[in-house]
């Protein structure tokens, strides 16, 4: 990258597709590492992630852009015996290298940790599995729905009494655990900083969904009694729950017992402070229900716009609950740099979501689009040291695309 930046220099080569071990390599190019993208010759199936029936749909490719930019491409027939010269030049030429390819798979590839460790005692090994690396479970195929929200826990807590398991946000446990990936592979670096040697990092969905419900999960090793599941009509604190505005916006409110009266003042109810239903603690719980339907009525006359004074005024967390399209629009996302320009998409991907980590005077790499379909492979086969012949030798046997480079 033409700055300097914390990872300048860092190598990375990115086996993995989809969207978890993807996202870990460009939080690294953030900061300024080199990431070289390696993908079958049909590609990453990700690279058509828009056109997913349970996705919004789009014409541009964003997903592939958001879990893929600032990489370069190149395609490689893997299952060619002659693959092996390259991955050996671009495990010698890595510092770290990413792959969430199945064992059994990656057997066959010749992709282990042992397979290329030899090559490179330096190297830094990150590999990213649905289930773990042991266990009964070691092999089944995972996405994020089913190994980090359902195997976890987590889908069976994010629901309401009564309602079935729901479908989570696309995306939102891969993401969670690209950046447990990223911070398994910053540690091992600082470990090689200290002793040189590389190290086999590894976490699955699996892990990063129940360290995400460890909350719940270590209540339940603990033998903890659970509540019953939440009902915003018959909570367990009606100070603590989902409301609604005159607008339709949703917003959920947490009022601590410090600031009962001045919401109750704020919200023109100082009523509710001497109400025996509600001032009475034996009662309170009784009239939870009655408690909510008087906070129904009072919320439910006012825009959001007046809320959102109101709790500001007294200082009382509350969360407005908003859809993506007005998500965007929040000016707090460009204000902490959480939404950065796109460079070269085209299109309308103008812009794209930021990795989450920040770092005081350090700004992170510019943005660019991601590659095109082996976009770089002649560029990048050059730079491992292949000559003209030896590329179109392995053009020749499939090894690369028969078609030439585009130019960019």
């Amino acid at each position: 990258m033409a700055n300097e930046n914390i990872f300048s220099g860092l190598k990375v080569v990115d086996f993995s597709s989809f969207v978890a071990a993807p996202g870990t390599a460009v939080i690294l190019s953030d900061f300024g590492a080199d990431v070289i993208k390696v993908e079958p010759p049909h590609g990453d199936p990700w690279r058509q992630g828009h056109k997913t029936p349970v996705q919004p749909h789009a014409q541009d490719a964003y997903q592939w852009h958001l879990a893929n930019r600032n990489k370069r491409s190149i395609a490689l027939d893997l299952k060619s015996p002659a693959a092996q010269q390259v991955i050996f030049e671009l495990a010698n030429w890595a510092d770290v290298f990413i792959v969430n390819t199945p064992h059994h798979a990656r057997k066959k590839l010749k992709l282990e940790y042992d397979d290329v460790a030899g090559w490179n005692p330096r190297l830094i090994y990150a590999d990213l599995t649905g289930f773990g690396e042991h266990g009964p479970d070691a092999n089944l195929p995972g996405f994020d729905i089913t190994s980090y929200w359902a195997r976890s826990g987590l889908l069976s807590m994010t629901r309401d009494a009564g309602a079935p398991p729901t479908w989570p946000v696309g995306g939102s446990g891969d993401n969670a655990t690209a950046v447990g990936l990223y911070s398994a592979i910053v540690t091992a670096l600082y470990r090689r900083e200290r002793t040189g040697k590389g190290a086999y990092v590894t976490t699955s969905l699996l892990a990063q969904g129940v360290w995400s419900a460890s909350v719940s999960i270590q209540a339940a090793l603990a033998g903890a009694k659970f509540p019953p599941m939440h009902d915003r009509t018959h909570p367990a604190n009606a100070a603590m729950n989902v409301y609604r505005a005159a607008d339709g916006s949703w917003f959920v409110l947490l009022v601590t017992p410090d600031k009962l009266a001045a919401v109750a003042n704020a919200i023109g109810r100082t009523d509710l402070l001497t109400d025996p239903r509600f001032s009475d603690p034996a009662q309170l719980v009784a009239n939870m229900p009655k408690l909510t339907e008087v906070f129904d009525e009072v919320f439910g006359a006012q825009p959001m716009a007046h809320w959102h004074s109101v709790f500001a005024g007294v200082n009382v967390t509350f969360g407005e609950v908003r859809g993506p399209q007005e998500v965007i629009n929040d000016p707090q996302l460009t204000a902490n740099e959480i939404i950065v320009p796109l460079n070269g998409a085209g299109g309308k991907m103008t812009s794209t979501i930021s990795s989450p980590i920040q770092i005081h005077g350090v700004p992170k790499t510019p943005a660019q689009r991601a590659p095109d379909l082996g976009e770089h492979t002649e560029q990048i086969l050059g730079e491992l040291g292949f000559d003209t012949k030896s590329i179109e030798s392995l053009r020749e046997t499939g090894v690369i695309s028969g078609a030439r480079e585009r130019v960019a």
